[in-house]
Formats: C-alpha cells, sequence, structure tokens
C-alpha cells in the first residue's frame, strides 16, 4: 500500500451549495443504498472508493448518490447508456440558479419555474437535481426510444417526480424547440449537454487519453466508464456545430425563454460561438466557468429579451 494520501476537506472547486464538496462517505451512501458495498474497497493509498473504471461501480456509485443526496425513490439506466458524474451536473444546476437570480436577493424557486432539459437522457439527471434543490418542473426531451422509456420510469416511479417533469420525445433529430415548446408555452430556462465529439473515432481516442492519464499507462481499447450511445457522445461537427444549430433555431423561440443555456467542453467552441450570438443578436450573453477537479468546463447562456421584457417575465412568472 502507498502512504496514504491527505485530501483536502472540501473540493472547492465545486459550487458552494453543491452536497458534493466533501469526500465521499461510503457508509452513509451504502446504508441508502446497500448494493454498493459490493464495489467498495480500500484503494492503494488505504481509502474507501470504487474502481471508476468499472461501469458497474460507477453505476452503483451514482444510484447511491442519488437516493442519499436527492431522495429518490428509484433509478436505474439501460447498458450502456451515459452514466454521467453527479457533482458536475449538479454545478450546472446550481450555476443555473444563480443565473436566474441575477441581482436579485432570492433564488426564484418551486414548481413554476420550469427547465427545458434537450436530450434529457435515460438518467434524467438534471430534472432530478433542479426538482429536489430548488423545486423546479421540467420537460425533458430526447430522440432515443430508448432513453425515452427509461426517463418515463424515472418519473412515474419517484413521487417527486411526477408533478413536475414531463418527457417528450422529439421527433425530428436536427430540431432542438421545434415539436418540443407547443406555441406560447413558456420556459424560464433550457439547459443542455452536447455531445462533445466529431467523430466516434474522436470519442475513443479522447476515452483513451483520460485513462492513460488517470492509470499512467496506454490501455489496448477505450473503456467507456461513464458509458454513452453514440448520440450521447458525438454529433457531425462535434459541440460547435451542435450548439450552433441550436442558437440559430433558439431565435424562433426568443420570446418564449428566458435564459437559453449550454455547456461547453471546449475552450476553442467559444469563440465561434460569440460571434454566432452577435449574428442573431441576442440582448444579452454570460459564460460561466465551472471548475471539476482537474477540468474546466463552461456553461454559456444568452437571451433574446430587452430589459423591460426581462422584468415583466420576472413579474408575472416568478
Amino acid at each position: 500500500m502507498q502512504k496514504k494520501k491527505s485530501h483536502p476537506k472540501v473540493k472547492s472547486e465545486l459550487h458552494p451549495r453543491s452536497q458534493h464538496r466533501e469526500r465521499y462517505n461510503f457508509e452513509a451512501l451504502i446504508k441508502s443504498s446497500p448494493k454498493l458495498a459490493a464495489f467498495v474497497a480500500p484503494n492503494k493509498y488505504g481509502d474507501e472508493s470504487i474502481d471508476f473504471f468499472n461501469p458497474n461501480a460507477v453505476k452503483a456509485l451514482n444510484k447511491a448518490l442519488l437516493i442519499h443526496h436527492y431522495g429518490l425513490e428509484y433509478w436505474d439506466i439501460p447498458k450502456h447508456y451515459l452514466c454521467p458524474p453527479i457533482p458536475g451536473r449538479a454545478d450546472y444546476i446550481h450555476n443555473i440558479a444563480d443565473l436566474l437570480k441575477g441581482n436579485r436577493s432570492d433564488i426564484p424557486k418551486g414548481k413554476q419555474i420550469k427547465g427545458l432539459d434537450i436530450g434529457v437522457g435515460a438518467n434524467c439527471i438534471y430534472p432530478i437535481i433542479g426538482q429536489h434543490e430548488y423545486g423546479w418542473s421540467f420537460i425533458g426531451s430526447d430522440t432515443d426510444d430508448t432513453a425515452i422509456t427509461s426517463a418515463k420510469e424515472i418519473e412515474q416511479r419517484n413521487s417527486s417526480l411526477k408533478s413536475t417533469l414531463e418527457i417528450r420525445r422529439q421527433e425530428k433529430s436536427n430540431d432542438f424547440f421545434h415539436n418540443i415548446l407547443k406555441p406560447e408555452e413558456k420556459v424560464d430556462f433550457t439547459i443542455c449537454n452536447p455531445p462533445f465529439h466529431a467523430s466516434a473515432e474522436e470519442a475513443q481516442k479522447a476515452s483513451l487519453k483520460k485513462q492513460k492519464n488517470l492509470k499512467g499507462k496506454r490501455p489496448n481499447k477505450a473503456l467507456l466508464n461513464f458509458g454513452g450511445q453514440h448520440n450521447e457522445l458525438w454529433t457531425k461537427g462535434g459541440e460547435a456545430r451542435f450548439v450552433k444549430d441550436m442558437i440559430y433555431e433558439s431565435k424562433h423561440f426568443g420570446k418564449q425563454c428566458f435564459w437559453f443555456t449550454s455547456l461547453i467542453s471546449k475552450e476553442t467552441t467559444l469563440k465561434p460561438t460569440y460571434k454566432i450570438l452577435q449574428k442573431v443578436n441576442a440582448t444579452d450573453v454570460k459564460t460561466i466557468e465551472m471548475g471539476q477537479g482537474h477540468k474546466i468546463s463552461r456553461c454559456i447562456a444568452w437571451t433574446f429579451l430587452s430589459e423591460e421584457e426581462q422584468k415583466n417575465w420576472i413579474k408575472d412568472r416568478w
């Protein structure tokens, strides 16, 4: 066993309201979800941990985190579907809350605050966290039938989500808001975790690089420890093309949403994205940096509402 590693008590890079700033309390997590126990063992430093290269272990940890911290009664995902790291997803939700708060004294809470999760996935993570932390309601959209079935089961089997989440199928894979937002229907924010890579090969290369960095040796093949279907991991043109298309379409729904947002994984995506936002005459654009361990990601937010329209929106809806 190597010399015990010293860890900071708090993960200061995570959002101040995050429930994940302290190290995982495996004893408490196993109490909430006993099946996690099979995957917990001392690592080479003598700390309790799981094998993050074992997809079943990662899934068991996620399930325990969601039950323990977010009061879920049921959570599961189909094999090979994306099992996202919870702390990073929670940070996105907390940053959306800060965005909605703006210069006001309180964060808007309650089910009258509604978000649209574009690509809700089989895991339903954003609605779960947003509902528990702030009482928000959600529309979750997806193009994948298996993901839709899984998300609907999570919604149906959790009493907290039954009245706050509606899953809608996006029939056209190139659309974001068409066929999902009804005429005159309003949402206070949109949230999206785009497929980052431009091809399957690029996704595999990134996974190999990540594993080499973590394990210190080159693996023979990419094992996606967080899983993911091709439409969750890569898309033609990568995230830059995906976000560009989303922005152009959002212009047509500019009076139906207060803040459109998307995660941006690559810093190189920012510059062309700002140019497009200028081109479509967004009235306000914000970039929020989020740190998760060694990785920096960012969320970009834009609105088409004038200052007067923003004031009226807050007065009428919040």
